[in-house]
């Protein structure tokens, strides 16, 4: 069997179970589960916290899992990124006191709290500074308050939360985070190429709707410029002389202003449905 990491709680529990379950698979009931067998699709998902993953992964002891970019990166263990899951995505920010003008090259020999080090040091590295790092496992927009740092590094997603505590960002982001699958390096699992195939099906079914529409003959070329689907549409003709129906995938964000297009170009009846699943 294929022996798969879930993340057992945190942001990214919820929505990777979900996305298991849209994509074929058994999930938990109850959240005191930590196996759980799936037999008919010959996998079997271990429920972790998410920090451990990537290196039960990298260790061999897993086969694959799911984690955040931002976990793998941190942990330094021998394993390979093979698909970002669209959720989860957060943004790595450094952040002094309001007013402080710092800059990265600020920090050489400066003090920097964080929850992810093995992360912030290579960034660092790479940059060629020199910081002390202090690790925290939360609170860490405290750090400069309580005397223990001189900046943070830490994820951002509104901000709010570093202004009320008189911080500001600067610099460039650190990374920009999100869920992924990963598996050992240099390794090819039995049945990853399944697990992968489904969810990438998922992540289209996500990311585009199927529109329907009717068109005279006069207007069939332009409006089949307008949705030319994920290959080609498909177009068939009408009982009605003259008429088409076609039918392509298009983008969900994008299907009002198609839908827009299309009727100023003489289409009617003009249809979204959505995809539960694809493979393409």
């Amino acid at each position: 069997m294929l022996r798969v990491a879930v993340p057992n709680k945190g942001a990214l529990s919820e929505a990777a179970a979900t996305m298991l379950r849209e994509s074929g698979y058994r999930q938990r009931s109850d959240t005191k589960e930590l196996v759980l067998v799936d037999e008919v699709n010959s996998v079997e998902f271990f429920y972790l916290r998410p920090r451990d993953i990537a290196t039960y992964v990298g260790e061999g002891t897993l086969d694959c899992g799911i984690t955040g970019r931002d976990m793998l990166l941190d942990s330094g263990a021998a394993a390979d990124e093979v698909l970002p899951l669209g959720f989860g995505a957060s943004r790595f920010r450094f952040a002094a006191p309001a007013g402080s003008g710092f800059t990265r090259d600020s920090l050489r020999g400066l003090r920097v709290a964080t929850s992810y080090p093995g992360l912030v040091d290579a960034h660092l590295r790479e940059a060629g500074v020199e910081a002390r790092l202090i690790r925290l496992d939360g609170a860490v927009e405290s750090a400069i308050r309580l005397g223990v740092a001189d900046a943070i590094a830490d994820v951002v997603e509104t901000g709010t939360t570093l202004r009320q505590a008189g911080l500001e960002l600067f610099g460039e982001p650190i990374l920009q985070s999100e869920a992924i699958v990963i598996k050992r390096s240099g390794t090819a699992p039995q049945g990853l190429d399944t697990l992968l195939r489904r969810l990438r099906g998922v992540l289209v079914a996500r990311t585009y709707v199927m529109m329907d529409y009717d068109v005279p003959a006069e207007a069939l070329e332009r409006a089949t410029a307008v949705t030319p689907g994920f290959e080609s549409p498909t177009v068939s003709p009408l009982a009605r002389e003259g008429w088409f129906a076609v039918r392509a995938m298009v983008k969900r964000a994008d299907a009002q202003a198609i839908m827009d297009a299309l009727w100023e170009e003489g289409a009617r009846a003009i249809l979204v449905t959505d995809i539960s699943a694809s493979r393409l």
